[in-house]
């Protein structure tokens, strides 16, 4: 892998972390019901996490020598995490959470590989990291997965 790969996969990242905050904070703000109440405040807890992960990867594009992109290189591609038009639809806000957390998890392990192959240790150490958070973060949706039909 060269730098420039390493580079791609850590802006991509970084994008990717700004779009899922933007729609978990979206999700957060716009379920209602009694069975959304636990999958909003995990939401709200991550918005955080998220943004810390932006600040990270920008940090490390920085030492690299790269700028982290700006808003006009945003090209937003989770679909699946839009707020639903019914507000008590938890089970899409899951469905959609799974995703993006398998696609940041397939990213995060691109960049450790290829990380480890440019022998790169700080951006290794860093997608370890945050790799290490997204899976944290599908387990305990797969768990809402699980505990949501039989709540309804």
């Amino acid at each position: 892998m060269t730098s420039e790969e390493i580079t791609d996969l850590l802006t991509k990242a970084y994008v990717d972390e700004f779009e899922t905050m933007m729609n978990y904070l979206a999700n957060a703000i716009v379920l209602d019901g009694v069975h959304a109440e636990e999958v909003k405040e995990s939401l709200e807890e991550d918005v955080q996490e998220e943004l810390e992960h932006a600040q990270i990867l920008g940090e490390r594009l920085k030492q690299l020598d790269e700028s982290p992109p700006g808003s006009e290189e945003f090209e937003a591609r989770q679909t699946n995490l839009q707020p639903p038009a019914d507000t008590t639809d938890v089970q899409s806000v899951i469905e959609g959470v799974l995703e993006a957390e398998e696609d940041a998890i397939e990213t995060y392990r691109s960049l450790v590989e290829a990380a480890s192959e440019a022998n790169d240790p700080v951006t290794e150490d860093v997608a370890v990291t945050i790799l290490a958070d997204e899976e944290a973060h599908l387990t305990e949706f797969r768990g809402f997965e699980k505990a949501f039909p039989a709540e309804q």
